[in-house]
Order: structure tokens, then C-alpha cells, then sequence
């Protein structure tokens, strides 16, 4: 299978490590406006390789089996928007796009289309975060009752152009990095968002920086609580001003049997239960390459295997547009609420 990568940055390149561990997967095309990396990407790709400053020139060179877009958050409507006219399978990076009604456009032009376009949710894919999805689904904690999702990390990388400083860019925190714990949220709990409430600001990251006489106006803390249609409550307790922390994320399902919870990137796995009494615990093991081959403690392989079969086998996709666009929906009901101050019916 032949994939082209639009957007050759962090994510893209990680996309291109993880790619070339499948056995029946090659590189053939690249392209990214910025110069460095492109020249990094086709590096680290290796071989011949078409490069293409205009993603443009990318789609209408031909020669593609599958599209692998990783551009900044803001370009994803219009690059979709031009890739969605092909016949091509897409991965795009998440969130969908930076708007609802961005996302709204992209899925009315993909109506009746064949081609599958997935979007890419890594978390899904990390391997104790889906055992602790199993143990969900298997009844191992009886009903689920309450989700709490915990990610205390690093502040934001630096980016080329620095876009990842504004939410005109990004969508704001609540979108570009917490769409993958919404996402979870819908997935876990198997049920649509009725009612969210969201506290939250920028105390302490990129202060002190400027752009063009513009400082960052991103959030780099909050609680969010969400309202579930079947009673479950979820919440999300995020901190970008914590990386001396023991996991980076820690995610706890409780039902009325019992307790299942897992940690990143200690692979930790523990399942309580209630009657009887009783606790076990165990590592969750993921192969060394695959750690090495992202920051997503193996997941974008495990995403990309799945993209894969969904093309060869003509399933639908596992995170398709509808998906993405609710993830983004209640990141923007989380910025608009920690503005407001008010909770936002969704």
C-alpha cells in the first residue's frame, strides 16, 4: 500500500516511523511548505521518495494508494476539503478541524463518498488504555457509573510558526488537546454528551512570550465535567504545567461492582472488585519499537494497522467523521464554558 503524508512535522514524521513497521506499507510522497521539514521527513523516510512543497502537486501527481494528513489544526478544512475530492482513503490527524461548522462542511461533502476517512485517536489505540476499554465493555465492573480521565504533562512543544500558541489556530486547549479524552469519553461510556461544565485558564505557561506582539492565549489548566444521555458523569482533571508527575495519564472507570483504572506510561493495569474484595494489578506490556517509533506509548502503529484493514477489508472506519466532529463539539462547549463560566447544554 502506497501513502502519501501531508504535513511532515512532529506528527507527521511520527506517522511515517509507524508506517514503515508495517509490513506491507511504503512511503512514496511527501510534501510540507516549510523547507526543514520536508528535508527531515524524506530523511527519515529514505529511498526515493517524491517531495512536494504544494500538497496540491501531492494530489494530482497520482501513484497513491492512501492519504496521511498531519498539517496544523487550522488547514485541516481545506486540505480536507481538496483530498476529499479524490477516491483516496484518508487518516487525518485529530482534531477534525479547529470549528463545529467546519466539520459540519467537511461531512456533507464526504456524503456517499466510498473512500473511508478516519480520524486519527490515538488514545484509543494505547494498549492498557484498550484493555481498560475491554474491561468496560466485559462487565468485569458491572454498570458503569463514573469515567475520570487525569493527564497532567508537559506544556505545549514548539511548533513551526509557532500556531500552537493561539486558538484561532489550535481551537483552543479544550479542542486540540482534549479532544482525544472526549473522544474516550463517548467511547467508554457508549453514550452521548447532554451537559458540560468547564473550569479552567492560563496561570502559569508561555506568560511571558510573544509573537508578532501577540501572547499565547491557550489554557493550560482545567476540570471539565460532563453530563452523560445514560446518568454516567465523566471528568477530565487536565494540568500542561505538570510533567513531574508519575504517569503522564491515568484514566479510572468505576461501576457498581468494582473499579478498573490504568496508567501511561507505566502500562499499569489495576481491576478491583468490590465482593469479593479484591485487587490485581499487572503491567500491560508494549514492544520496545513501537515506543521508540512515537510519543503515543505504541498506539499510532496499532491505528495505523487498523486503517489499514479497514482499506483492504472495505469496513468502515473505527473513528470516522462523526466522531471527530463531536470530539470537537465538546472541546468547544469546554472553551466556551470556562469563558462563560456557565455550564452548556450540548
Amino acid at each position: 500500500m502506497r501513502f502519501a503524508v501531508i504535513g511532515s512535522g512532529m506528527m507527521g514524521q511520527e506517522h511515517i516511523r509507524n508506517l514503515q513497521l508495517l509490513p506491507d506499507a511504503r512511503i512514496v510522497a511527501l510534501a510540507d511548505p516549510d523547507a526543514a521539514m520536508r528535508e527531515a521527513a524524506a530523511a527519515l523516510v529514505g529511498g526515493a521518495v517524491a517531495v512536494h512543497a504544494d500538497y496540491r502537486e501531492l494530489l494530482r501527481s497520482g501513484g497513491v494508494d492512501a492519504l496521511v494528513i498531519a498539517t496544523p489544526n487550522h488547514t485541516h478544512h481545506a486540505v480536507l476539503l481538496d483530498a476529499l475530492a479524490t477516491e483516496l482513503p484518508i487518516l487525518v490527524e485529530k482534531p477534525l478541524c479547529t470549528t463545529v461548522a467546519d466539520c459540519d462542511a467537511l461531512i456533507e461533502r464526504a456524503r456517499g463518498r466510498r473512500a473511508p476517512v478516519w480520524v486519527a485517536m490515538e488514545y484509543r489505540y494505547m494498549p492498557p488504555v484498550a484493555r481498560l476499554i475491554e474491561a468496560v465493555r466485559d462487565g468485569t465492573i458491572g454498570t458503569l457509573r463514573m469515567l475520570a480521565i487525569r493527564e497532567h504533562r508537559f506544556p505545549f512543544l514548539a511548533k513551526v510558526g509557532d500556531w500552537n500558541r493561539f486558538a484561532a489556530h489550535t481551537g483552543g486547549t479544550m479542542v486540540e488537546k482534549c479532544c482525544h479524552f472526549f473522544d474516550l469519553m463517548r467511547l467508554i461510556t457508549g453514550a452521548e454528551p447532554v451537559r458540560l461544565y468547564a473550569s479552567g485558564g492560563q496561570d502559569v505557561n508561555h506568560l511571558d512570550e510573544r509573537y508578532q506582539g501577540r501572547q499565547p492565549d491557550i489554557v493550560d489548566n482545567a476540570y471539565v465535567v460532563v453530563d452523560f444521555a445514560n446518568g454516567v458523569r465523566a471528568m477530565l482533571d487536565l494540568c500542561m504545567f505538570a510533567e513531574a508527575s508519575r504517569d503522564q495519564e491515568e484514566i479510572a472507570a468505576v461501576g457498581d461492582r468494582g473499579k478498573v483504572e490504568c496508567g501511561v506510561p507505566s502500562s499499569r493495569l489495576i481491576v478491583g472488585r468490590r465482593a469479593p474484595l479484591e485487587l490485581s494489578s499487572e503491567i500491560v506490556p508494549v514492544d520496545q519499537a513501537l515506543l521508540a517509533a512515537g510519543h503515543h506509548h505504541g498506539s499510532t502503529f496499532f491505528q495505523h494497522r487498523a486503517f489499514a484493514a479497514c482499506i483492504a477489508d472495505g469496513t468502515p472506519p473505527e473513528v470516522g467523521l462523526e466522531d471527530g466532529r463531536a470530539a470537537v463539539a465538546m472541546g468547544v462547549a469546554a472553551e466556551r464554558s470556562i469563558r462563560e463560566r456557565q455550564p452548556i447544554a450540548l
